[in-house]
């Protein structure tokens, strides 16, 4: 899996997550190593670095800026599927490693 140059919005996150519709995750990958830099909706500025596997699942940590001023930082597994217009949709399941420490669920979408 490739994930260099793709974009990506949440269309779906849980309460407790922070990303919305707005926010805009821009992936670059060499090799097996993925970044990406994202923001938008509540996020002012965030990065991500994650680890891809042979399936094209990720592991990666991330951290944020949030509107109030607040640095968040989680970690997050994703889980990739072709939806039936060709699209990547990204299933994730990731826990906050500050402020609650609550977990959730969010689904972003190839742009």
């Amino acid at each position: 899996m490739d994930y260099n140059n793709k974009k990506f919005k949440p269309v779906n996150n849980t309460e407790n997550g922070e990303t919305t519709e707005e926010t805009i995750f821009e992936y670059k990958q060499i090799n097996n190593i993925l970044t990406a830099e994202y923001k938008g909706g509540q996020i002012i500025k965030g990065h991500l670095i994650g680890l891809v596997d042979e399936n094209g699942n990720i592991e990666m940590r991330y951290h944020q800026i949030n509107k109030r001023g607040e640095l968040m930082t989680g970690i997050c597994y994703s889980k990739p599927e072709f939806n039936e217009n060709g699209k990547l949709r990204l299933y994730e399941s990731w826990k906050w490693t500050s402020g609650d420490m609550s977990s959730g669920n969010s689904i972003l979408e190839e742009l």
